[in-house]
């Protein structure tokens, strides 16, 4: 084997050990049930662990990652994602977490032949060209980071556009979306202030209720 891989295996069993004696009900009690009342959506970045960075232990968040936080309306797997936490884990807050410096960010600033991931990124690409007025007087630094928090905050108004979360607005169900932006190198959660509550701030022509049903006869 590796020894590498031969070393995380290690790693693993002395980790395992340690919470046994620290505490003999820990997996017992992790393995029955998860009850998360959190939904992460966050970026791939290795440098940014959702359980971590709140300090929440296993089982209390529920995590989705991919290059630069995104939400696509075509993206089966992050759709299922929100359904199973919305629906049946029942969350109470859904947060999209990007963080400054972000790779994909980057990536759609500066441009370049980057293979596959181009076409994931395509949102992004869009979004700086949307904004590149606004932001041209910026550092490319600035650019990548203030990016970022659009970025964000583009994704929250996606997924507040999702029938998944509408229905859950609708039957009453308590759930909040919000925006954040972590920092690499202070460690910092900073709220982007673009928390959506209800059905009643997302923008009308992308409610469900506005769609009524045909009459009859």
């Amino acid at each position: 084997m590796d020894k590498e891989i031969a070393t995380l295996l290690d790693n693993n069993r002395a980790w395992a050990k340690r919470m046994c004696e620290e505490d003999s009900e820990y997996f017992t009690r992790l393995s029955l049930q998860q009850k998360p009342d959190y939904l992460w959506i966050g970026c791939s970045d290795s440098r940014v662990p959702a359980n971590q960075i709140v300090s929440l232990p296993p089982g209390e968040v529920f995590v989705h990652r991919n290059v630069a936080n995104l939400l696509h309306h075509n993206d089966m797997n992050a759709l299922s994602v929100v359904q199973y936490a919305v629906d049946v884990l029942k969350v109470r807050h859904i947060m999209v977490v990007g963080h400054y410096g972000c790779g994909g960010v980057r990536a759609a600033v500066t441009g370049g032949e980057c293979g596959m991931v181009d076409y994931w990124l395509h949102s992004v690409r869009e979004l700086y060209s949307q904004h590149r007025p606004a932001l041209a007087a910026l550092t490319l630094e600035q650019q990548v980071d203030r990016l970022c928090e659009l970025n964000v905050q583009a994704q929250v108004n996606n997924l507040c556009r999702t029938k998944i979360v509408q229905l859950a607005w609708q039957r009453g169900q308590p759930l909040s979306v919000h925006g954040w932006i972590y920092g690499l190198d202070n460690g910092r959660i900073r709220d982007l202030d673009c928390s959506v509550l209800g059905l009643e701030q997302v923008a009308t022509l992308y409610r469900i209720d506005r769609l009524v049903a045909p009459s009859g006869g």
